[in-house]
C-alpha cells in the first residue's frame, strides 16, 4: 500500500510540473486550471469532512489510536489519505510522504487485526508493524523505520516488538527496493569522512540548524493559531487556501512545489538559491497548517539540504574547507534539522545514513 502510495503522489508531481508548463503564458489554460484547483480543493474538502483523520501527517493519529484515544476506520481512512494526498500533491502542495505511508502502514495492521480478530494486544503489535513498513517502504529506510515505530508510535523496546517490527520493516523495504530500485531517496554522495579538524564547523551548524529548528515549531504553531482564526471557513475548507497561493507559485516559482525533489535535483547541478529556502518554508507550513493530508518529513529535509548547501558555500569559499566535504555539510545539516524539528535524534541519524546511502 506504502509502494502504491508512493508512486501516486509520483504521477501526481509530474502532474503539477506537467501544469506548469500547461499554464505559462496562456491565460486561457490558466482560467483552466484555476478550476480544476477549485474542484481538487472541493473534493478534497469533502474527503476531509467523511474522514476528519486523513487529515496532517496521520502520526499523531497513530500515536492516539495505540493508547485507545481514537478508533478509526481503517478502510476509509486508506482510502480516503490515499486520494487526497495525492489531489494534494497534484494541486502542488508541499507536503511528504512519510506520514501518510506511516498512517497508512499501520490502518492495515489494524485492518488484518479486525479481519483475522486478533486480541487488542496483537492489534498494537500489527499497528506498529504497519507503520514501520509504511516509514520504510516510502524511503527505502528499514533501520530508520524500526527505530521510529518503537521510538515514537510504540514506546516500548520489548524483544517481541523489536524482532516483529523489524520482519515488517524490512518486508516493506524489499518490496519498495523491487519497484523503485537500491537508489537511495536522497542521494548525496560523499567523496571522503570529514575530518576532525573540521568538526569545530559543525558544531556551529548544529547550533544554527538546532535554532532554526526551534523557529520552525514555533512558526508552525503559529500558522495554525492564524488558521484557527479563520472563521469563514470550516476546518475541512482551509485546504483551500494553500491550493490557492500554489497557483502562484507555479506561475512565478514553480521550483518550491510538492514534496521538494526538484530542488534536490537542482543542488545536485550545483545551483544554490536563498529564496528557495525562505519559499520552501513559507509555502510547507502554509501548506500543512491546512490541515491537508501530508507530511512534513520530506519537505523539512529539503529544506535542511538548502540550509546546509548555504552552509557548505560559506565555510568552502571563505574558511578554507575542501570542496571534496561539500556534500557532508548538506548531509549533517539534515540531520541536525530533522533532530530539532522532530526530536528523535537516533531515528534522524540512521534515517539520513539510509536515505543518502552511506
Amino acid at each position: 500500500v506504502a509502494v502504491i502510495y508512493r508512486l501516486m503522489l509520483s504521477y501526481g508531481e509530474k502532474i503539477a510540473y506537467f501544469v506548469v508548463d500547461y499554464i505559462k503564458n496562456n491565460t486561457l489554460h490558466l482560467c483552466l486550471w484555476i478550476i480544476c484547483v477549485l474542484l481538487i480543493g472541493f473534493i478534497i474538502s469533502r474527503l476531509l469532512k467523511y474522514e476528519s483523520y486523513i487529515s496532517g501527517s496521520g502520526i499523531p493519529q497513530v500515536e492516539a489510536e495505540m493508547i485507545d484515544q481514537i478508533d478509526e476506520k481503517w478502510y476509509r481512512v486508506i482510502l480516503a489519505k490515499m486520494v487526497a494526498g495525492t489531489l494534494a500533491i497534484v494541486g502542488g502542495l508541499s507536503l511528504g510522504r512519510e506520514g501518510p505511508s506511516i498512517q497508512l502502514g499501520a490502518m492495515i495492521g489494524k485492518g488484518l487485526a479486525s479481519v483475522f480478530k486478533r486480541m487488542k494486544l496483537e492489534e498494537k503489535y500489527l499497528l506498529t508493524c504497519g507503520a514501520a513498513a509504511g516509514l520504510s517502504a516510502a524511503f527505502n529506510a528499514p533501520l530508520a523505520g524500526v527505530l521510529f515505530a518503537l521510538e515514537e508510535i510504540h514506546k516500548n523496546f520489548s524483544p517481541l516488538a523489536l524482532v516483529t517490527v523489524m520482519v515488517a520493516s524490512l518486508t516493506g523495504d524489499f518490496i519498495s527496493k523491487n519497484i523503485f530500485g537500491m537508489t537511495p531517496s536522497l542521494y548525496f554522495p560523499l567523496v571522503e569522512s570529514l575530518p576532525l579538524g573540521q568538526y569545530g564547523f559543525l558544531i556551529i551548524l548544529g547550533i544554527i540548524v538546532g535554532l532554526l529548528g526551534v523557529f520552525y515549531n514555533k512558526t508552525t504553531m503559529f500558522t495554525l493559531k492564524l488558521y484557527d482564526k479563520i472563521t469563514f471557513l470550516k476546518n475541512n475548507q482551509k485546504i483551500y487556501i494553500p491550493l490557492i497561493i500554489s497557483i502562484g507559485f507555479m506561475i512565478f516559482y514553480p521550483d518550491v512545489l510538492c514534496g521538494g525533489h526538484h530542488i534536490i535535483d537542482l543542488l545536485h547541478e550545483g545551483n544554490y538559491v536563498l529564496s528557495s529556502v525562505l519559499l520552501k518554508f513559507i509555502f510547507s507550513i502554509i501548506s500543512f497548517g491546512s490541515g491537508a493530508p501530508g507530511g512534513i518529513f520530506f519537505p523539512l529535509l529539503v529544506l535542511g539540504s538548502l540550509i546546509g548547501c548555504g552552509y557548505a558555500i560559506v565555510v568552502t569559499t571563505y574558511c578554507g574547507v575542501p570542496n571534496m566535504y561539500f556534500n557532508n555539510f548538506i548531509v549533517v545539516a539534515m540531520a541536525g534539522l530533522f533532530a530539532s524539528i522532530v526530536r528523535a535524534p537516533i531515528t534522524g541519524i540512521v534515517l539520513i545514513a539510509e536515505m543518502c546511502g552511506s
